[in-house]
């Protein structure tokens, strides 16, 4: 942490560590400074010369100023004490405020430079520059008078006046509810300060700062000595904030300042430390002084009456005044000033004190002279007050009354205050040393080079052990114990070395020094790398070594070798080697997994070299893994058959099933063969019997062939007998017979199982449990008049067969009684639909169904209705006359015969029921249906009614447009028009009529279209910046009611048109906020529920907003053609591409208006092609080729054409890596396509054997 240190204003600062940035120091006295609002300033006139700075108008002679200091009392929440108020002079004229409290004046006497003598000049030649300030002895106590070494550091030129002024007092606290306390410590000891803010009302944490003195953020200097903590109680709401100042030093003392924001809060509270020397100091020795650099001695420069310049200059020139001639602290030289006396006291022990203030170069001598109104008095003289002792450094000097204090070689450490007692009495100045600037003498030089290589860059400064700083574009380079860069110095001159040069050493260096910066490029790039000896593709034998090689310049340069891009690591069995220009990668015994694509990368280079590794290893097929005996494997018929067979070889072998010279393939539905990477399947889903027989298995590679047969055997149940024939029936029983089955299943029949059932059931019952071994039998204790089937299953020893057909069914015979409740279900002009119910007894021969029978009223013939039986008990009869009577009976029939019959009561009128008609209306057609132009309108409308009611059309009393398609159903009536038009509004009536009733419906159609422009826009008045419109509703509302109007404007410099107004809705505006000087047009769209007007009507007049009492002249310039035909200004660059990685082509082109681009393959115009994505912007034209393969290659346009003319540029693009037919496949390439690509891959390999 950096060392605080007082400053003149009461605010603590921390003064820089060595190597820090200087920051502003001066002493102060402890007296503590409150500006009050009720304390005004009292100027008073001397006969004194003033010392503060006053403009070159003033008259010759300045008065000097008196600022009045009063005693008030303290000020609660700031000081405890009674504190002195320092009023600052008031300009151009005296205020005379009341004098409430006593006065104690401070005199301020100007400023001179003693005249050089002869006694006075140093032992050097040099003369000394002195500032002769005059400061009251009690105005400066003992316990401020040391000062630590600092240099000035001051904001762009501020008067006296403003410097010495005090922050107001912070408004009262809203955030803080426990402040920092002021304390004391000792030089070396701890001490906490702790703030609290209640988060009650806060939804987040506060903001809270430190600061030292006005500006100096403590967060940002924590380290050893200072630790910032907070943390949150969750029970009381509340934040605490605290500072650790740790093992405290002297220059820690000083003012600090606690701030806390909160949004649009903010609350801050100042604190004073206290730093007490330990009293056991046995000497006094300046610590820093040891720390501080040497400096170079300059050469002597003529004495400049720095004061003289200061009085004369401008308060915005102070700060560039002090920086020419070295002042280290003009701050406090100010304030210094202003608090001098107007009159000294005499002095009974000096006759001529020391100046207030002497000035020296760094190394160089200064002479401190007193004059003694008595020479016998004892002197002492304290730096700091600490007592200088006689030294080298320090040597004191008698000359008659005079006593003199020489300094040697003058550092930073010396910059203090220097103080001379005489008795009783002391004397007091100020001591600067000007530090001199550190110059570059020899600057940095560019260095070119290649990697590894070792790069030096040195730089000659001014001064010897001077600090400097080394950047790196910009940013500084580290330069730590594991850092590659080293920083060495010698004397003046300052090196940093690079030994392994690398390409991202690359940059611009740059040495900063306090007096300049040298800066210099530094270029590393890749050594040229040359390929002695390529990898070469090998094929290896499985478990043969296998080993790559090559040989590449320059021959240290590492590398690593990549397995399909993964990184190859050497083990026990794999090793990699490099010797000199040679890199090999050896592997004992090759596995599979061994082949693939190799690669070697060299370190630092984007060339790779390439080889492919194949393992091949002869086919086999492992029978013995079926575990069965001869190779034959048994099996049901029905089941699944899945046959897996080990197979080896490397590469996969190419594996072919063969049954007889029938070769079984891959895409097989019932029968096919799989082949995997360890294993060959033959599957047959369901087996049969044609299944049977053997199967040979061929397995070929570039290393052998191998061949194997296996046996399948298929067994399966026999076939069903035929239909058993039932020879005899008797009262409950029958006899059947049966011929053997056709195919027994490769096993003799064992016997036979007989079922019987119900013919109107589905459930068969087993008559025999044992099997019966004769092909007759004879089933027994059957219920008469039941009708039975019977069917047959043979066994074998595999299983059951399949059942027979059934037999003929065989029943007792039995009529069923009349069937019940005839009706008549409907009635039409020519039908007759009756409806009945099943008899309520059917009989044991069952129901086979019914038989409709009619006669005309008055005639005994019945006449058969249906030809066939119907088994269902409902029946339309047809090719009935018109209003004929009939009667009509059912009979139910059974293998017995038909039952009695079931006539109806009364004859039957042939003629159709009227039902009135009825228009169903649906809910979304009840009010009015509203389209627009263009669309399509389809309405259907139910309704009911008997006979087929006639349908009508009407729109408003006439018939409908023929463009109006109608069509009309039994139940209900569609309205189609294909694209509506605003003809098609209106009101149609749709009329439905069966006879004399009718039903009528009412239909309200809109067809609605955009709006028309409104009409006579005109400017109705100009008034400042602001214009009214006026217009007329559009003439077409487009059959809907105008809903608003939008407003828009436009300058008639760039005719840009925006939107003032939206959904406006009356037809006059007034639009404001114009731009003065601007001229505008307007122009207004009409709106509806269908959108904007598609034109707009503009005003013909333009409206110019003129400034009153202005009359802006336009001026007149002349238009510049900047058309210009295409032109393309870099052009597409032949390019080679990676297969399945993106690849774009780039060109750019220039042309106005903007040209129309397009791109072409091969003279083709590429349009909506999904693997090519095209850019436009800013003339720049991309065309990207997604995932391209060998096909997109070619030659590719781009043409941009414009009404001016047109231009193109051509570039050939080459894909490299190919794929295969399958991956072609997959791809969706087309066959034309795939079959050129693979003839042009084959030309290109045999080509490329051909130059081996």
């Amino acid at each position: 942490m950096p060392e605080p240190t007082k400053k003149d204003d009461g605010q603590p600062e921390v003064a820089p560590d060595s190597s820090d940035v200087p920051s502003e120091n001066s002493v102060t006295s402890k007296e503590a400074k409150v500006a009050t609002k009720d304390t005004e300033a009292k100027v008073t006139e001397a006969e004194a010369e003033a010392a503060v700075p006053t403009p070159a108008a003033e008259p010759p002679q300045p008065q000097p100023v008196v600022i009045v200091v009063t005693e008030l009392e303290p000020v609660e929440g700031e000081v405890t004490d009674p504190q002195p108020i320092v009023t600052e002079p008031v300009e151009n004229g005296h205020s005379e405020p009341e004098q409430t409290q006593p006065e104690r004046s401070v005199q301020v006497i100007e400023v001179k430079e003693e005249e050089p003598s002869s006694s006075k000049t140093h032992e050097d030649g040099s003369t000394p520059k002195k500032l002769s300030i005059d400061l009251p002895n009690d105005s400066d106590p003992e316990s401020t008078r040391g000062r630590k070494d600092s240099v000035w550091s001051l904001g762009d030129g501020q008067p006296p006046e403003e410097i010495d002024k005090q922050t107001e007092n912070p408004p009262l606290s809203t955030l803080l509810i426990e402040k920092p306390q002021s304390g004391s410590i000792t030089v070396g000891g701890d001490i906490t300060f702790i703030a609290k803010v209640e988060a009650k009302d806060l939804l987040r944490k506060p903001t809270v700062k430190w600061f030292k003195g006005k500006w100096m953020d403590l967060a940002s200097k924590t380290g050893k000595h200072l630790q910032l903590k907070e943390s949150f109680e969750r029970l009381s709401k509340i934040h605490t904030f605290e500072m650790h100042i740790i093992k405290a030093k002297e220059n820690y003392a000083g003012n600090y300042r606690c701030e806390v924001t909160y949004k649009d809060k903010f609350d801050s509270c100042s604190f004073d430390l206290e730093v007490k020397e330990v009293p056991e100091v046995s000497q006094s020795i300046d610590i820093r002084s040891a720390f501080k650099r040497r400096e170079v001695k300059q050469e002597e420069t003529p004495e400049v009456d720095v004061w003289e310049i200061l009085k004369n200059a401008r308060p915005d020139e102070y700060e560039k005044i002090a920086f020419t001639y070295g002042i280290t602290d003009l701050r406090g030289l100010l304030k210094r000033l202003k608090k001098t006396k107007k009159e000294e006291k005499k002095s009974e022990a000096f006759a001529k004190r020391l100046e207030p203030a002497y000035q020296v170069d760094k190394g160089g001598k200064i002479r401190l002279i007193v004059d003694l109104a008595d020479p016998t008095v004892e002197l002492k003289w304290y730096k700091n007050g600490q007592e200088i002792r006689p030294t080298p450094k320090f040597i004191f000097e008698h000359k008659g009354t005079q006593r003199i204090m020489v300094i040697n070689n003058c550092q930073m450490s010396d910059d203090a205050a220097y103080s001379v007692t005489a008795g009783e009495e002391k004397c007091t100045t100020e001591l600067f040393v000007k530090e001199l600037p550190v110059n570059i003498v020899k600057e940095l030089e560019p260095v070119k080079t290649t990697v590894n290589e070792r790069i030096e860059l040195e730089c000659e400064v001014s001064e010897e052990g001077a600090k400097v700083k080394w950047m790196k574009n910009g940013v500084e380079v580290p330069t730590g114990v594991r850092s590659r860069y080293r920083v060495k110095s010698e004397g003046t001159k300052h090196w940093l070395i690079i030994d392994d040069a690398s390409k991202d050493d690359t940059g611009t260096y740059s040495l900063m020094a306090t007096g300049g910066t040298s800066q210099a490029h530094v270029q590393v790039d890749l050594k040229p790398l040359k390929v002695l000896m390529d990898l070469q593709s090998v094929t290896v034998l499985l478990g043969q070594p296998l080993k790559l090689n090559c040989e590449i310049y320059p021959g240290n340069v590492p590398g690593r070798w990549y397995k399909n891009g993964q990184l190859v690591q050497p083990n026990d069995r794999i090793s990699i080697t490099h010797k000199t220009k040679n890199h090999s990668l050896d592997v004992e015994s090759s596995t599979i997994h061994d082949a693939g694509d190799y690669t070697f990368v060299p370190e630092g280079y984007t060339q790779t070299l390439s080889a492919k590794v194949h393992i091949i290893d002869p086919p086999r097929v492992h029978l013995e893994a079926l575990n069965v005996q001869d190779n034959t494997v048994t099996i049901v018929a029905g089941n699944k058959l899945r046959l897996e067979i080990p197979i080896s070889g490397e590469p996969a072998p190419r594996v072919v099933w063969m049954k007889g010279e029938r070769v079984i393939l891959d895409t097989g539905s019932r029968v096919h063969a799989e082949t995997f990477a360890d294993h060959t399947c033959l599957t047959i889903d369901i087996t049969e019997r044609e299944d049977t027989g053997n199967y040979k298995i061929v397995l070929q590679n570039e290393a052998g062939e191998d061949t194997a047969s296996v046996k399948v055997k298929v067994v399966d149940i026999p076939d069903p007998p035929e239909a058993p024939l039932v020879t005899e029936v008797g009262g409950d029983w029958c006899t059947m017979t049966w011929e053997p089955p056709r195919y027994d299943g490769g096993s003799p029949i064992l016997g036979y199982f007989i079922e019987r059932k119900k013919k109107q059931s589905s459930r068969w019952m087993r008559l025999n449990f044992d099997l019966c071994k004769e092909t007759t039998f004879e089933p027994k204790k059957m219920i008469e008049g039941v009708p039975y089937e019977v069917r047959i299953f043979a066994v074998n020893a595999i299983g059951v067969s399949k059942p027979s057909e059934p037999s003929k069914p065989f029943i007792p015979l039995a009529v069923t009684s009349e069937p019940t409740m005839l009706v008549v279900d409907d009635v039409t002009d020519t039908t007759v639909t009756m409806k009945w119910r099943p008899p309520d007894t059917i009989g044991a021969a069952g129901l086979d169904g019914y038989q409709i029978e009619y006669c005309i009223e008055g005639t005994d013939d019945w006449i058969v209705a249906n030809k066939e039986l119907t088994e269902k008990t409902k029946y339309t009869i047809t090719g009935l006359p018109v209003e004929a009577k009939i009667l009509v009976r059912v009979k139910a029939i059974n293998a017995a015969g038909a039952s009695q019959p079931r006539t109806t009561q009364h004859s039957i009128l042939v003629k159709e029921v009227i039902e009135p008609p009825k228009i169903r209306i649906p809910r979304h057609l009840k009010q009015t249906y509203i389209r627009k132009v263009g669309e399509v309108v389809n309405l259907v409308v139910p309704f009911v009614g008997k006979p087929r009611p006639k349908v009508t059309w009407l729109k408003e009393g006439q018939p409908i447009d023929p463009t109006i398609s109608i069509r009309n159903s039994d139940c209900d009536s569609i309205m189609f028009i294909r694209k509506a038009e605003r003809k098609h509004s209106g009101k149609y009536e749709l009329s439905v009529q069966v006879e004399n009733h009718i039903d009528t419906a009412m239909l309200d159609i809109q067809i609605v279209d955009l709006p028309g422009p409104p009409q006579a826009v005109k400017i109705e008045e100009i008034w400042g910046n602001n214009v009214a419109l006026d217009w007329s509703p559009p003439k077409d509302s487009g059959n809907a009611p105008i809903t608003g109007y939008t407003i828009q404007k436009a300058d008639k410099k760039t005719m840009e048109w925006y939107t003032c107004v939206e959904h406006y809705h009356r037809t006059c505006i007034t639009i404001s906020d114009l731009v003065v000087g601007n001229e505008y047009f307007f122009r207004i769209y009409s709106e509806n529920m269908v959108g904007l007007s598609e034109d707009a009507t503009a005003t013909k007049d333009s409206a110019l907003i003129v400034k009153e009492g202005l009359h802006l002249k336009n001026p007149e310039y002349n238009d510049r053609d900047f058309t210009e035909p295409p032109r393309f200004t870099q052009p597409l660059i032949n390019t080679f591409a990676i297969a399945g990685y993106n690849a774009t082509l780039n060109c750019s082109v220039r042309a106005n208006p903007r040209p129309k681009v397009v791109w072409m393959k091969n003279k083709i115009t590429i349009i909506d092609d999904p693997r090519y994505r095209m850019f436009h912007n800013q003339g720049v034209c991309t065309l990207e080729i997604r995932k391209p393969s060998p096909f997109d290659g070619g030659v590719y346009t781009c043409k941009a054409v414009n009404d001016l003319g047109e231009a193109q540029v051509d570039c050939k693009l080459e894909v490299k890596g190919g794929f295969t037919f399958f991956e072609l496949m997959k791809r969706g390439v087309p066959l034309h396509l795939i079959d050129k690509y693979m003839n042009e891959s084959k030309t290109s390999e045999s080509e490329k054997k051909g130059s081996d």
